[in-house]
């Protein structure tokens, strides 16, 4: 087992010095060169303000060039959020939904995908829930007449990472938009946002993407941009909105139409910062890593009588293990695990581990060895 690719960038990761951190899944540490960045920017903001300005503007400019060059879209494509929730919120309050409108969603999402399209009952929208395990027949039955199809790209708990392409071709063929949330796997694995025929896509920097908190993106395909109404309106949507003075509320061109005034400027610095190093890594690189890691667990803990969630292919794998053994408490495990320096997490019953592509194979032994 080869750890040529963790190895050659590991030194960018100073939580290696202390933990053996396989709770990306959750919060991730930041990767250095974000972690540099937002010291440079709060050393700089101390010390003189708002004075370099132009280096904010260039910040913004650079998070949506990366994002878009992650996702194969446009900058135009790209908004600046502060979370994963506020993008889904985004798309799901901004439709102009009509009474009897129908939603096909998944009940075995994360809350943030689960309520927004819950809660709009409301309003008179039927949401059909299908579990993300049916074929692709059943969601293509679900899909006729429906308006939007929401899921996530990996399951939070499970690590089920769903096949995009197939239920995009679905979703164009009934004429349905087609969200994402993204937050489980982008970074890790490759998204191209026309391929899949995605509409619209939203996920927060401190997972996969190796940033800060509170610092996401939301991608809206061109061509929709104007069918979804902003739903917080503040200063910053409109197309002069670096005119004080104006009161035309003619909303901007691109997808900064959905943000509501200043921006997390020390977040956005981060996040540019480590999707340009997850870039400039390559993101194919980062999944065959990732893949392998996360098969050295599963296959480890079910060799030590551990059931599996879900059973792992090349198809359906993501960097996300849950595990689990019959009587015993899975967070009794994690506390073991954490007393010895290695960091995961308790859900539901379960122990998810989730390495990224710099963990090390004797790292998994380790972690293997403790269960």
């Amino acid at each position: 087992m080869n750890d040529e690719l963790a190895l050659r960038y590991r030194g960018e990761f100073p939580v290696t010095a202390n933990l053996i951190y396989l709770n990306h899944a959750a919060v991730a540490p930041l990767v250095k060169p974000a972690a540099e960045a937002m010291k440079a920017l709060s050393d700089d903001a101390a010390q003189w303000g708002s004075f370099h300005y132009d280096t904010w503007l260039a910040a913004y400019e650079g998070l949506r060039t990366a994002t878009a060059a992650m996702l194969g879209g446009h900058r135009d494509e790209i908004a600046i959020v502060k979370n994963t929730s506020e993008g889904i919120a985004t798309i799901a309050l901004g439709v102009d939904w009509r009474e009897g409108d129908k939603v096909v969603a998944f009940k075995e999402e994360f809350p943030a995908n689960y309520y927004p399209w819950l809660r709009l009952a409301a309003r008179g929208v039927n949401t059909e829930w299908l579990s993300v395990h049916d074929p692709p027949e059943e969601i293509d039955r679900a899909c006729r007449g429906a308006r939007l199809l929401a899921i996530s790209f990996v399951n939070y708990l499970s690590g089920y990472r769903v096949d995009l392409e197939t239920i995009g071709e679905i979703c164009r063929r009934h004429g349905a938009l087609f969200f994402v949330d993204a937050i489980q796997g982008m970074g890790a694995f490759p998204i191209d946002v026309h391929r899949c025929g995605i509409h619209a896509l939203a996920a927060d920097g401190h997972k996969w993407l190796l940033g800060p908190e509170g610092c996401g993106i939301l991608y809206v395909r061109r061509d929709i941009l104007d069918g979804i109404e902003p739903v917080e309106f503040g200063w910053t949507n409109t197309a002069q909105y670096a005119d004080y003075a104006s009161r035309d509320m003619t909303l901007r061109s691109d997808a900064g139409r959905f943000e509501c005034g200043t921006l997390n400027t020390i977040g956005v610095f981060g996040l540019r910062a480590s999707i340009e190093f997850l870039n400039a890594v390559g993101v194919e690189r980062v999944r065959d890593r990732v893949m392998g890691l996360a098969r050295q667990v599963a296959e480890g803990a079910e060799r030590r009588g551990y059931e599996v969630f879900t059973p792992r292919t090349e198809n359906n794998g993501s960097g996300i293990v849950s595990i689990r053994r019959e009587e015993e408490d899975s967070r009794m495990v994690v506390r073991r695990l954490r007393e010895n320096g290695i960091v995961t997490a308790p859900r539901q019953g379960w122990v998810r581990i989730s390495p990224h592509f710099y963990a090390t194979h004797g790292e998994i032994d380790k972690m293997l060895e403790l269960l």
